[in-house]
């Protein structure tokens, strides 16, 4: 992808009420959001960042003040946030509301990281494959490899890898930022936010 074809991102940042959620929750979470806000499946690049939560006997309990917090194109923010919010949502059973939208632009952090970026199950292979992913963005960093990662969406099983960028100079962090690495952005893979370590590789 030229990063020429990559629109400006912004986060939106929705309030969010309820209590246990299924493990499984991301396709479910996706499909309830194009069903109410369907301009978010138009753009490819559209991706929903992994709910904060704890695990419980039920499922995944949401964390106090819990955000639902989804990165779109800039032009997409205002039609989003009037579409989402107040709306209830079904997931798989549980229900989320939806509450008051804020806009949040996304910053050219030297160091950035990502809790899942899909790809090979080889770590070499991965990390050429990401190499290959930057070079074609146009953008250069040093990358550490994180830990082997497994996630269930709902209906099925998404592989990868954590992953941290640092040493990237400002344009670069804001296009990797915006486009992602890997695939699954609608289930909170491949997406970049700011990491203040290097070391230790914990998932926030």
């Amino acid at each position: 992808m030229d990063k020429l074809d990559i629109p400006e991102m912004i986060d939106v940042m929705f309030d969010l009420e309820g209590g246990t959620i299924p493990a499984a929750y991301r396709n479910a979470l996706w499909g309830a959001l194009q069903c109410h806000a369907p301009q978010l499946a138009e753009e490819k690049l559209v991706g929903v960042l992994p709910l904060k939560s704890s695990v419980n006997n039920q499922g995944m309990l949401l964390a106090k003040r819990a955000k639902l917090v989804i990165r779109m194109p800039k032009a997409l923010a205002k039609i989003a946030a009037a579409k989402l919010t107040g709306q209830l949502l079904d997931i798989a059973g549980s229900e989320l509301r939806v509450g008051a939208a804020k806009s949040r632009p996304v910053m050219p952090y030297p160091t950035i990281h990502a809790q899942l970026v899909t790809g090979s199950s080889d770590e070499v292979a991965f990390t050429e494959d990401i190499k290959k992913q930057m070079d074609e963005l146009g953008v250069s960093g040093k990358l550490i490899c994180g830990k082997r990662v497994t996630v269930n969406d709902g209906n099925r099983t998404i592989h990868g890898f954590s992953l941290v960028l640092h040493d990237l100079k400002p344009d670069a962090s804001l296009q990797l930022q915006y486009a992602g690495l890997g695939d699954e952005r609608r289930f909170g893979c491949g997406i970049f936010v700011p990491y203040k370590v290097i070391t230790g590789l914990s998932e926030d």
